[in-house]
């Protein structure tokens, strides 16, 4: 099978500067490669990569991009010019076209069209109606499935599609001990509610769960999607005598997997309207166990269970920070609990590993393009 990846206009691929879609699609390139399939995936360039290269059986092609703007019609706009001018890098030949881009399935038409397997990775805004002339809708989770269906006529139901997002790199064994570690991963922004967990932590301060610590990862800049310099200054205003370790962004996933590791607890109080389709983050912490506390949204309910191996907490009521804090406070008080999930959230790694979700990807590309009667590479047949 001959596959094209278009990833956005905005982040470079190795996800040297993050980006969880990048980070799936980066490491989904390689095992379709290593499959078997031959893979191409168009990326924005970086200073530090070459335009065109093959890395582990897969053709990087590398074309400019831009730095994030804080106007969403701007970045629509340059989204725009972005997919234009990767449209024109695809092969001639091609059988399957995966794009997260806002344009590219707008764009590609025709044969071209029936070949787009649209990954559909935010809450859907409308858009979903002008996609049906594509091969696949694929919601990355049942609340985003749930989400499309609303958008689109009964009769074009057919085309969605779910696939679960994987744990996008591979478990290693580290020794380290775990801590008494509240770990935030993520962008510092409103709508990750980074706020809520700083102020919910404060009542854990005065409640006297002694000895936790709260680290908080991920970029607050506009041109990583972080929230702006005002908003950070807001949320080191409210860390004011706590024990918070600023840790900034991190996007070395050796780095990264030592903090999910030392980790007791991993809080994603993702608000309502955040977009969120499913989250990576959380499913890396359970995968090094750390037990996932995160809002009530549908977009955590297909890997995480509550009490069974994580937790949620209700972010629509009066006091979500009361909510939040009680919910921390009771796995805090309660290690014999917190080791029990620990060792169900670790269980994560199996049903969503990347060979395992490779091959479920590849089942679903067979509704885009059948096995030919001729194909003899045995790769390409293996179902879940």
């Amino acid at each position: 099978m001959r596959i094209a990846i278009i990833q956005g206009a905005f982040l470079p691929v190795p996800p040297v500067r993050g980006g969880a879609v990048e980070k799936i699609w980066y490491r989904m390139g390689q095992e379709f490669a290593a499959m078997g399939h031959e893979v191409v995936h168009i990326s924005r360039s970086h200073a530090d990569f070459p335009a065109k290269e093959t890395v582990n059986g897969v053709s990087y092609v590398r074309i400019p991009g831009y730095e994030t703007p804080s106007s969403l019609l701007k970045l629509k706009f340059l989204d725009l010019l972005y997919s234009i001018r990767a449209i024109k890098a695809l092969p001639e030949k091609v059988d399957i076209i995966v794009t997260n881009t806002f344009w590219s399935p707008f764009l590609l038409r025709g044969e071209r069209g029936k070949k787009v397997y649209v990954d559909v990775q935010r809450v859907p805004k409308g858009q979903m109606k002008f996609y049906l002339h594509v091969g696949v809708l694929r919601g990355c989770s049942p609340a985003i499935c749930e989400a499309i269906i609303k958008e689109v006529a009964p009769e074009c139901h057919h085309l969605i599609s779910y696939v679960p997002n994987p744990v996008p790199f591979e478990i290693k064994t580290l020794p380290i001990r775990r801590e008494k570690t509240l770990l935030f991963v993520g962008r510092l922004h409103p709508e990750k509610g980074v706020h809520v967990l700083l102020n919910a932590f404060r009542l854990l301060a005065k409640e006297q769960v002694s000895g936790w610590k709260l680290k908080i990862i991920g970029p607050s800049s506009f041109e990583e999607g972080g929230g702006g310099a005002a908003y950070y200054q807001e949320l080191q205003q409210l860390s004011t005598g706590m024990n918070v370790e600023w840790i900034g962004p991190v996007f070395n996933d050796d780095v990264l997997i030592k903090y999910y590791a030392e980790a007791g607890i991993f809080c994603y109080p993702a608000q309502e309207g955040s977009g969120d389709a499913a989250p990576v983050a959380p499913r890396e912490a359970m995968a090094y166990g750390a037990v996932p506390v995160v809002s009530g949204l549908g977009c955590f309910h297909d890997f995480i269970q509550n009490g069974e191996n994580g937790a949620y907490y209700d972010h629509t009521a009066d006091d979500q920070v009361g909510a939040l804090a009680q919910a921390l406070s009771a796995l805090m008080n309660d290690e014999t609990r917190l080791n029990w999930l620990s060792k169900q959230a670790i269980k994560v790694n199996t049903e969503y590993a990347i060979p395992v979700i490779a091959r479920r990807f590849i089942d679903d590309f067979r509704k885009i393009y059948p096995v030919p009667k001729n194909d003899k590479n045995p790769s390409a047949s293996v179902s879940v």
